[in-house]
């Protein structure tokens, strides 16, 4: 898939230069050509020699060369390759990507390239989490650059938190993931999964059961097919899915607002749980139990219905909406209900809770079995029990064949 493919890996400072050496390996392995810019900063934790030997290319690190400058070298870096890779990418990298600075070698190629860009931050989990740098990311993801992590885990600083590169594979899997012609290529795909979190003081919160794992199982698909996907993820235990641009959110109004924000998209699955009602009052402090007192009681209140406003949106409305339909009694009378209220163009509908043996038919399962509806048929479709892999690959064939006609 990578062979000739041409890529500049741009190496800023941190720790985590290290582990460039070996996304280097992977793409030399699959027979990409890699040529390397070493920032000042990353050459404190690897060498212009170990980068040149593994990428069997020269490395360039200053702008002010006479030999390259001559033949307008930042200019030419930037234009004759085919994907920009940034790993790691430093707070301060991306904070001149975002206000367009261009004072070394680095920054003066992004500031002229014209070709697709993929970021790997990696920094402090406080650096990651702080406005400004959020800020910056935002601003770059509207100009189209595509990130990959950072994740959550242990820092060289002895902190823990988001803010780790992704590993080498996870790169290089994203890598791949960009030149994947797929079915679906420069298609935006926008999904939901998990659940969301009401909260009703700051240790409490109504909830449900959903995994995700059913929604990130479509956005691993839907990458495999070549789209471009924006996972937004109620509060999981799974591991990000690698090439897709993940969005964390708690509560149904945080899952709403993110989704707007990553609209316009062709494709749109909702297949989060989403809490329905929140509390009508969320306190700022724990309820106490008192003792001899009575149960408090808990008013609650409707919550926004993320697949009907994204069904119904009059601007930036995807071709495509999908909804979920977790229900425990009467599947086709309330999924049917739901595909005519939503206004969506499918409805996925299948059967939660208990089975004869006290299991999960669906939550927390890695199997599930699907009742598809459409807009266009009258009939339902009753698929086979199956895994959750196996639904999201029957879907995002659905989807193919549904662009294509």
């Amino acid at each position: 898939m990578l062979t000739s493919k041409r890529i500049l890996l741009i190496i800023s400072g941190g720790i985590a230069a290290y582990k460039t050496l070996d996304i280097i390996r992977h793409l030399r392995k699959e027979s990409a050509e890699v040529t390397c810019v070493l920032t000042k900063g990353g050459s404190h934790f690897v060498t212009p020699l170990s980068v040149a030997a593994l990428s069997e290319n020269k490395v360039y690190d200053d702008l002010w060369s006479l030999t390259d400058e001559t033949e307008m070298g930042h200019i030419r870096l930037s234009r004759e390759h085919d994907l920009i890779v940034v790993a790691p990418a430093s707070a301060d990298l991306m904070a001149k990507m975002a206000h367009g600075m261009a004072n070394d070698l680095a920054s003066t190629l992004l500031l002229a390239a014209n070709k697709p860009i993929l970021v790997a931050p990696a920094m402090n989990s406080v650096m990651w989490k702080h406005e400004a740098t959020q800020t910056n990311v935002e601003t770059l993801e509207t100009r189209g650059v595509q990130f990959v992590g950072p994740n959550n885990g242990d820092m060289a600083c002895g902190e823990t938190g988001i803010g780790r590169m992704s590993e080498p594979d996870e790169i290089f899997i994203a890598i791949k993931d960009f030149f994947l012609e797929g079915p679906l290529k420069d298609l935006k795909a926008l999904v939901t999964a998990g659940p969301t979190y009401e909260a009703i003081d700051p240790v409490r919160f109504i909830g449900n059961r959903s995994s995700g794992k059913q929604g990130y199982a479509i956005a691993r698909a839907l990458l495999d097919a070549g789209a471009q996907v924006t996972l937004i993820s109620g509060p999981t235990r799974l591991e990000p899915v690698y090439g897709a641009h993940m969005v964390y959110v708690e509560g149904t109004g945080e899952m709403l607002e993110a989704c707007e924000t990553a609209l316009p998209a062709d494709i749109c699955i909702c297949s989060a749980a989403v809490s329905d009602w929140r509390a009508a009052n969320m306190q700022g402090k724990k309820i106490k139990k008192e003792p001899g007192s009575n149960p408090p009681s808990l008013a609650l209140t409707e919550n926004p219905d993320i697949l009907k406003a994204l069904s119904t949106c009059q601007k930036n409305r995807p071709a495509l909406v999908v909804g979920f339909a977790a229900e425990t009694e009467n599947i086709e009378k309330h999924a049917r209900s739901k595909l005519k209220k939503k206004g969506c163009d499918w409805i996925m509908a299948n059967l939660v809770g208990k089975d004869e043996n006290g299991q999960e038919k669906a939550f927390g399962s890695d199997e599930n079995q699907i009742y598809f509806f459409s807009q266009e048929q009258d009939d339902q479709e009753t698929w086979e029990h199956m895994s959750k892999k196996l639904i999201a690959e029957r879907l995002v064939a659905r989807i193919v064949e549904h662009f294509n006609t």
